[in-house]
């Protein structure tokens, strides 16, 4: 008998060349760690996907309730890759999440270290408790240093090479890029990467009535946000926001 293909329709395997790291489950006084074995979910560019053992961390509140801040999924991952993958020199990583930008930055040769800014001391001990830098190779785990702090105030010694920004719970938010101006006024940065800056683009683009965006469009934002982001070099970057925004992009919330 013959075997067919499947349907197009059907979620495929989530797959990524970087790297992910394992969790385990694990609760604190206010956050919590969770694992699915299986997860059906959309991909910040791509289609559904299928994600294996799923990690979630989640913020307890009120009545018993709570809110995911951060998960390994398709989303996630596809939309802060761009900035771990450009990442070079001192890089500053502002928010610890799960760790995951930071260790992908970290495994890059082109950055020489890696400084995390989280400023909730019980996401710092869940993360060392799991080890999830551990998991690294040694020259790797060595370039990173987690500090207690604001990412809003924090300034490094020197000026940084590459700033990576994601301190956001929603990926739909207002004020985020007056944020990041002034994370990368203090920290010096020469590159920035922020959570979200495609939607952030996309909002922005609307409102100009610079849609479909293009090059020109895109470099009128990128100046007018006075940031020295990371993507806009990229030649297809203009239809990737265009990609990004269809899917996920709402009223600030």
């Amino acid at each position: 008998m013959s075997q067919t293909s499947p349907p197009a329709s059907v979620p495929t395997l989530f797959q990524t060349d970087l790297f992910m790291p394992t969790y385990q489950p694990r609760e604190g006084a206010n956050w919590f760690l969770s694992v699915s074995p299986l997860n059906l979910g959309a991909g910040y560019w791509s289609g559904g996907v299928l994600m294996q053992n799923l990690a979630v961390l989640a913020r307890k509140e009120a009545e018993g309730r709570s809110s995911t801040w951060m998960s390994l999924s398709a989303r996630e991952v596809e939309s802060q890759e761009l900035g771990c993958r450009a990442a070079v020199g001192d890089t500053v990583v502002m928010g610890l999440g799960m760790g995951w930008a930071a260790a992908n930055a970290a495994l890059r040769p082109e950055v020489t270290w890696v400084t995390v800014v989280e400023r909730d001391p019980e996401v710092i001990g869940l993360i060392a408790e799991l080890g999830i830098f551990a998991q690294l190779p040694p020259e790797a785990a060595a370039k990173i240093s987690v500090i207690e702090g604001d990412a809003l105030t924090y300034t490094p010694a020197t000026p940084a090479d590459t700033l990576l920004a994601d301190i956001w719970m929603p990926l739909n938010v207002e004020g985020r890029v007056a944020q990041v101006q002034r994370m990368t006024a203090n920290t010096g940065a020469a590159r920035v990467y922020f959570w979200g800056q495609e939607m952030d683009i996309a909002r922005r683009a609307g409102e100009l009535g610079l849609e479909p965006l293009d090059a020109a469009g895109l470099a009128r934002i990128v100046d007018e946000f006075a940031l020295p982001l990371i993507g806009p070099e990229m030649p297809d970057y203009p239809a990737m926001v265009a990609v990004a925004a269809g899917k996920w992009l709402r009223d600030v919330d």
